[in-house]
């Protein structure tokens, strides 16, 4: 492959989402900072976060209780020193947005706050309505812009990290003028390249969410945590031959009520909270209501809300639904889940270094045990916001990661990939790169989706081991997206058939218990070694 001669900056930031431009603005203090972004400067799953951001802001909330709902949502499976950390820091850094031109909305002179589930107060702070994500990346863009030591290139897809003597030093990628690589050299890398919804064959994310961040980690040796945990979304807008709008938890929170075809309102049926249920239990509802009504979708009821609070509190949902002959507040929207939010990701310490020197990760990208089995509404937009900010502030004192688990300090190693035996399938190239996303998404969707088995969980695994894909040439985005998803369904699946429980948003049908034997422990994974425990 030809390689352009090498560049070089002082941190290199991947992704223009919450947590790379607040790292960005934080590293701009000790150099030159270089944010590379795959597509649009502004399209990110930042952009689109519709319901808000949670902190203890409210003057009937407190911290504690921040961390008490966000460990009880995640299921045995929370770091609690993260949580803390994430609760307490938090509210800092919003004050420090709303210093750089934030504006949420307001009621009268105070901060205006709503509920999502599973939170015990209304602490979910918004702008614009529904528009959230956007505001907060409007005034983060604004104030990195601001500051000449950033510079920020749009439409440069990052291929690989740059390794030598077991040390993350830089980063090729591709630009859109053309096919030939390019290579730049830092002192630090941060990963902040969000989500991977696009593993799946129905996602409410960006087609930008392609788990990049995670399979180039992967492939250069990082060790990964809990694959197995995908959130999903339970309430996408469902119009055949459209996009799973989001529609967000927000509409719930004001009193919206989910309902089957025979219009029954059956969320108290599953649990106390009734549509303010953590996600994964309201996702598994919705998913049993379809099955038991042979239906392939239920309904979003708001026609009890009034009407033009709805259309004031929620104006993109409102006029996005309108586009398809939909008036949110007088008809019955038509939704189902769908794959959402990556609890898992590249493992790191409390300052976002992960296991490989000098590399570091933040935001969805990441996992920093906040959001354990099933993350809390609302708090991702926090998590990019203080873990950026703590990973830029260890970046710039050159700070070097803890020791992280081994599988030699852990007996207790997963089975082998399922589907494999001592040799290795025989590969069946696919050519066609368009072709094997469709398939790798379509046996995510149904064989390692919301309800699992073993058996449709071995078949996902062993078919993903057998597709073979040529090596890009000439490399191109797509080519290397499509090896992305590739490595993460995989990655999704091997994790899956390991846990052998249900925990949070992990649900498997053959295991509907969880393990209490032993206390919860997270799964790690990397290309040295299969799927272990601790």
């Amino acid at each position: 492959m030809v390689m352009r001669k090498d560049s070089r900056v002082d941190y290199i930031v991947l992704g223009g989402g919450i947590a790379g431009i607040r790292a960005a603005i934080e590293l701009a203090r000790g150099g030159r900072v270089l944010v590379l972004t795959k597509d649009d400067l502004y399209e990110s799953s930042t952009e689109y976060a519709q319901g808000g951001i949670a902190a203890a802001l409210g003057e009937d909330d407190e911290v504690t209780l921040h961390l008490h709902d966000t460990l009880r949502a995640g299921d045995g499976l929370c770091r609690e020193e993260a949580v803390r950390i994430l609760v307490e820091e938090g509210p800092r850094q919003i004050h420090q947005l709303v210093e750089w031109g934030m504006r949420f909305d307001l009621n009268g002179m105070k901060l205006a706050f709503t509920r999502e589930g599973a939170h015990s107060r209304s602490r979910v702070l918004h702008a614009h309505g529904d528009s959230t994500g956007s505001e907060i990346l409007r005034a983060l863009m604004a104030k990195a812009k601001s500051l000449p030591s950033i510079e920020l290139l749009p439409h440069a897809f990052a291929m690989e990290l740059l390794v030598e003597d077991h040390r993350v030093c830089g980063v090729t990628y591709l630009d859109e003028k053309g096919s030939t690589p390019k290579c730049t050299r830092a002192s630090a890398v941060l990963l902040a390249t969000g989500g991977l919804g696009h593993v799946y064959k129905e996602t409410t994310n960006p087609s930008v969410a392609c788990g990049d961040g995670v399979a180039m980690a992967y492939r250069a040796g990082a060790l990964l945590s809990d694959m197995e945990f995908v959130q999903f979304h339970p309430t996408a807008l469902f119009v055949k031959g459209a996009p799973r709008f989001l529609l967000s938890e927000a509409l719930r929170g004001e009193g919206g009520y989910l309902r089957n075809l025979l219009l029954e309102r059956f969320m108290p049926r599953y649990h106390e909270a009734a549509e303010l249920a953590p996600r994964d239990v309201v996702s598994r509802a919705v998913t049993l209501e379809m099955q038991k009504t042979r239906g392939e979708f239920v309904y979003l009821d708001l026609t009890g809300l009034d009407a033009e609070h709805v259309k004031k509190r929620f104006p993109r949902i409102y006029t996005t639904c309108l586009n398809y002959n939909i008036d949110i507040t007088a008809d019955l929207v038509p939704i189902r889940p769908a794959a959402h939010y990556a609890m898992g990701g590249v493992a790191t310490d409390l300052d976002a270094a992960t296991s490989l020197t000098h590399l570091f990760a933040a935001g969805e990208v990441a996992t920093t045990g906040v959001h354990g089995a099933n993350r809390l509404a609302s708090n991702s937009l926090l998590e990019g916001l203080v873990f950026g900010a703590r990973a830029a502030a260890a970046m710039l004192e050159k700070h070097t990661p803890r020791e992280f688990p081994s599988p030699q300090e852990n007996p207790h190693l997963a089975a082998p990939h399922a589907g494999t035996t001592s040799t290795p399938p025989a590969p069946l190239p696919v050519t066609d790169f368009e072709k094997a996303v469709e398939e790798a998404r379509a046996l995510l969707w149904d064989k390692v989706g919301i309800i699992r088995n073993g058996k449709h969980l071995c078949e996902a695994v062993k078919r993903l081991e057998e597709i073979q894909l040529p090596e890009p040439d000439p490399p191109s985005r797509r080519a290397y997206e499509t090896c992305n998803i590739l490595a993460v369904a995989r990655l999704i699946a091997r994790s899956a058939l390991a846990r052998e429980e249900s925990r949070g948003a992990h649900y498997r049908s053959d295991f509907p218990l969880k393990n209490e034997a032993k206390p919860a422990r997270h799964s790690y994974v990397s290309n040295n070694f299969p799927v272990f425990f601790e």
